[in-house]
């Protein structure tokens, strides 16, 4: 205890808050066994896909140019199809954001006329846009080509309200659109058993409807995926969970054939779909990534739960419970006033690898509402599967904490948090 309390306190964290957090470590010994279990699970999927598909040295080289027959791309994306459960993925370093390959998944799924349904409330800020509503309409968007849109909200325990489900979905219905992470809301994550929940009275009131999936955040923190779960389609990015914490960008499509290479066509041009789009390199990236994918969201979630626990004890308002089950890699803790969020935000920033001595402070961030604070002191920008913190400055002033390559980390910036809740 001493040489540990002697590690810790140069970075100016007392005893009390250490035997908080010997506390809370010494009652998560089931949780993390679960956490590992659904680790074990999920790597040895992975393992299974890359054997299965005989990946090799030749699929890591590169191609340039219009990037016709790169065998290593096109071998990556049936691992990706196989761990995911799909008939097909559409993997690109192109892809620059979660927001893009999710925009280009709707688009690839509705027409003029059709009707799109969110079961989940409000889209993601970022999304807005792509669909037309609130202040993100524009020209370019969904509704503005004659997509009609409606949403559904969850109920207020965070579950899908199946009743309305089944009463919102009509023969007109084309798409029915799932957040399963709870982005910039108190809500929970949806699990796989809600999708397949969704799934199942959708289509028993439109056996055509499309059931397509944000899978930002949820890769790999259960032992199935939403494809698994009656989905059709799904899209996330690389730099959050299916990445790894190494692919420096990229992003994914997987599920029904048909769906897939519309996605591409929509992001390429008709008529050449994936059949373009060099790998500039990137294979070995974007596999290693995959491979180490289960593990790192696996030190994702020891983190959150981590941080479950400790707030919890110290007496905040923190969401979910560390022996709650999760869909993401997501926790909140609620704070009702600016600036003690903002003083928690600059202490998980002084725990970061890079940009520590940083202080953040809320700015206008392109795609969202409201001012934004994010701490966020990572090797590549953006990227949530490593230690970040961030939250729209509007009440109840929520942050919202994710990822953590290293639980050591977390552990380090929870108590950090703790030691400064007061200025």
């Amino acid at each position: 205890m001493d040489n540990t309390l002697e590690n810790y306190s140069k970075y100016g964290v007392s005893g009390d808050a250490l035997a908080l957090a010997s506390e809370a470590e010494e009652s998560l010994k089931v949780v993390y066994d679960s956490i590992d279990d659904i680790v074990t699970y999920n790597e040895l999927k992975v393992l299974d896909a890359f054997r299965t598909m005989k990946f090799s040295d030749t699929h890591m080289g590169q191609t340039t140019g219009y990037g016709y027959d790169d065998i290593g791309r096109e071998t990556i994306e049936k691992i990706f199809a196989q761990v995911f459960g799909a008939q097909k993925a559409y993997v690109r370093v192109q892809i620059s954001s979660g927001t893009q390959a999710i925009s280009a998944m709707l688009w690839a799924c509705l027409r003029p006329g059709d009707e799109l349904l969110s079961v989940t409330g409000r889209p993601y800020d970022t999304l807005m846009s792509t669909v037309g509503i609130g202040s993100g309409e524009c020209d370019m968007s969904l509704t503005a080509f004659g997509v009609k849109y409606s949403e559904l909200d969850l109920l207020p325990s965070g579950d899908p309200d199946i009743e309305a489900i089944s009463n919102a979905v009509t023969d007109k219905t084309k798409v029915v659109f799932i957040q399963k992470s709870r982005g910039y809301t108190g809500r929970r994550a949806l699990l796989c058993r809600d999708i397949s929940e969704i799934a199942k009275a959708a289509r028993k009131a439109n056996p055509n409807v499309i059931i397509a999936v944000d899978n930002c955040y949820g890769e790999f923190t259960e032992k199935t995926e939403p494809t698994q779960a009656g989905a059709d389609i799904i899209a996330g990015s690389l730099i959050k969970n299916a990445g790894g914490g190494i692919c420096k960008t990229g992003g994914y499509i997987a599920g029904r054939e048909d769906l897939v290479e519309n996605a591409a066509r929509h992001l390429t041009t008709p008529g050449l779909g994936s059949e373009v789009g060099p790998s500039l390199g990137f294979n070995s990236m974007i596999a290693r990534g995959l491979f180490t994918a289960p593990q790192c969201v696996g030190e994702c979630l020891k983190g959150a739960v981590f941080a479950s626990k400790i707030f919890e004890l110290a007496g905040f308002e923190t969401s979910p419970a560390a022996d709650e089950a999760r869909g993401d890699i997501v926790q909140t803790l609620t704070f009702r006033d600016s600036a003690k969020m903002e003083r928690f935000c600059s202490a998980i920033q002084t725990c970061s690898p890079v940009d520590s001595f940083v202080t953040p402070e809320p700015w206008d961030m392109p795609g969202y509402e409201d001012k934004v604070i994010m701490a966020a002191g990572a090797f590549v920008q953006g990227a949530t599967t490593e230690l970040s913190c961030d939250g729209p400055m509007k009440p109840p002033y929520i942050a919202y904490m994710q990822g953590g390559l290293v639980k050591e980390q977390v552990k380090l910036a929870c108590m950090l948090a703790l030691e400064n809740r007061d200025g």
